[in-house]
């Protein structure tokens, strides 16, 4: 009986798209644009951190926001209407992530003129989009509070991958069985790296933290200080 042939596409697939988003983070570099990835569950307030961080950084830095979700333009209106940056909607036609070559669809219809930091909001989503690489020069997640604190053990490819974790709806926190500590010990459990920031995208505390993170980042992208190694 004639062996049958595997061919192992998902493989194939990454490796492309590691190829591809290479070159679209050397592209985005040699324009001066930091690409800012922003990955969390649906409901985990990334919508909210966004509007309260740009609000924060607006007259700091130039900053355009890509919204990516199955369908619906509400986010990005939301954006738009609550800090005046450029925001466009990106749909995935179903699919749960976007790769280097959807990023790059959305970055054509940008106005990159002038532009310092794009962010790149992925639909709601924690297994997926921790898959792909958009070509970022950062990855950013948001855990929200009501989520628990076991999140990090249930989903440790989307916590390995990020730069930065958001703790996000502190102001709950009493009302959860949230244990804080926990939180941090199994993100770093995951990720020694990850630098940890508890917000409240609601009522503003953290979000200045945050704000300075980004900065702070861009300024060291700049400099070639701490350009991610791929």
């Amino acid at each position: 009986m004639d062996e049958v042939r595997i061919i192992e596409i998902k493989k194939s697939i990454f490796d492309d798209n590691d190829k591809d988003a290479n070159r679209l983070r050397e592209e985005l570099k040699s324009k001066g644009v930091f690409l800012f990835y922003f990955m969390s569950s649906p409901g985990s307030g990334k919508t909210t951190t966004l509007i309260s961080t740009i609000n924060a950084l607006k007259d700091k830095i130039k900053i355009a926001v890509m919204e990516a979700d199955i369908d619906s333009d509400v986010d990005a209106i939301k954006i738009k209407e609550a800090t005046g940056v450029q925001s466009i909607q990106l749909h995935t036609g179903g699919m749960c992530h976007l790769d280097a070559e959807m990023t790059r669809q959305g970055l054509r219809g940008l106005d990159l003129n002038d532009v310092d930091l794009v962010v790149l909001e992925n639909v709601g989503n924690l297994v997926c989009p921790a898959e792909f690489d958009t070509g970022a020069s950062k990855n950013c997640m948001i855990l929200s509070v009501p989520e628990g604190h076991d999140k990090p053990l249930k989903y440790p490819l989307m916590f390995s991958i990020c730069d930065l974790v958001i703790i996000n709806k502190m102001d709950v926190a009493p009302y959860f069985d949230f244990d804080l500590d926990k939180c941090i010990q199994y993100i770093k459990m995951r990720n020694p790296n990850a630098e940890i920031i508890p917000i409240c995208a609601k009522t503003g505390q953290g979000v200045d933290k945050f704000a300075d993170w980004i900065i702070k980042n861009i300024a060291k992208w700049r400099n070639n200080d701490n350009a991610r190694d791929k």
